[in-house]
């Protein structure tokens, strides 16, 4: 071969290859550990996906697995996220008692709204503000609120207090561990794939959770009554992050990783929030259309509730203050921007 045709066929071969060499494709690998169908998956993490995917042209593909395909338990994806076992996923701090204190700041009775988009702006300050250094293994993409957290139980729904007292009631964190256990209830706190089995099997009498996950959990038949909380703050919340491998986010090329950052932040944060708003909707439909009892507590039963809730926000704020945690800079900071994002428009 000449050497002008050498030159000429080499161009061609590398003009053919360089497209791929820059197009880096990657595949992300994220996992949860709920039903697809569940309001998170279905109108958050999907959707997410494939705007991602669209917004890549394709060049990243995001794969998720429900259930913990990939491995390991609700309570180990955060570390599953760092080591890079998975390349990113939906996390529960709580799940972990004591591991990230301060995060339970968001947790505590009453402190935020039962708007899930309003609660998850005010988690994405919050955590922007305090929780940067605890989450610092990871690469943060949102940080938001599901809703209302409400009580589900066999037989009859609670109608004051008292009705707590040696009740045996799942609770997904230790903030909501801690209030059951000032109503006089005997808390067992479980990651939500074990609630089904705990309630046919009787470990529990019921338990606290959302609207949205009680149709994927089957509560229409475990339980027979859902029980919420007067006014327009929530008897219990819990905190999530969505987040990817630090590694795996630093090693994507600059236009692509402009492509995460760009699915990232408050609104990122505020949409998923607004798929448990959607999911209770659905979810409070499915269960109001069973015929199991769906009840709000009086105004007078809330109260007592929520001077319960009181102590324990009080003894949380001790408890912190002993670790040298500002216990009660970090609740009036929950406060402050709950109240902030509650006045803002929804986006």
């Amino acid at each position: 071969m000449t050497r002008p045709i050498r030159t000429a066929a080499l161009a061609i071969i590398a003009g053919l290859l360089a497209p791929a060499a820059l197009a880096q494709d990657v595949t992300l690998r994220f996992q949860h550990f709920v039903s697809p169908n569940s309001a998170n998956p279905k109108y958050f993490i999907e959707p997410w996906a494939e705007k991602v995917e669209a917004e890549s042209d394709g060049r990243i593909k995001v794969e998720i697995y429900p259930f913990m395909q990939l491995g390991g338990a609700a309570p180990e994806q955060y570390d599953l996220i760092v080591d890079g076992v998975i390349d990113g996923g939906w996390v529960i701090p709580g799940y972990q008692g004591g591991r990230f204190p301060e995060a339970e700041a968001l947790e505590l009775p009453f402190l935020v709204t039962k708007s899930a988009e309003e609660a998850s702006r005010a988690a994405w300050e919050f955590t922007q503000k305090h929780l940067a250094d605890d989450f610092a293994e990871v690469h943060l993409i949102a940080a938001h609120m599901h809703g209302r957290g409400l009580v589900h139980k066999k037989g009859a729904a609670i109608e004051t207090a008292a009705d707590f007292e040696g009740l045996k009631l799942r609770g997904p964190s230790r903030p909501a561990t801690l209030l059951l256990d000032k109503l006089g209830a005997t808390p067992i706190g479980m990651p939500v794939p074990q609630f089904p089995e705990a309630l046919s099997k009787g470990v529990v009498d019921g338990g606290v959770i959302t609207w949205e996950m009680s149709p994927s959990l089957k509560l229409d038949e475990l339980t027979d009554s859902h029980t919420d909380v007067a006014g327009e703050n929530s008897l219990y919340n819990l905190y999530f992050i969505w987040a990817m491998n630090k590694e795996k986010y630093e090693s994507l090329p600059d236009d692509l990783r402009a492509i995460i950052d760009a699915n990232s932040g408050l609104e990122t944060s505020a949409w998923a929030g607004r798929a448990h708003d959607t999911g209770d909707a659905d979810g409070k439909a499915i269960m109001t259309a069973s015929g199991n009892e769906i009840a709000t507590l009086s105004e007078a039963a809330t109260a007592e509730i929520r001077a319960k809730g009181d102590e324990v926000i009080a003894d949380w704020i001790v408890e912190m203050n002993g670790r040298g945690l500002p216990g009660e800079a970090l609740v009036e900071d929950v406060r402050m921007l709950v109240e902030k994002t509650s006045e803002q428009p929804e986006g």
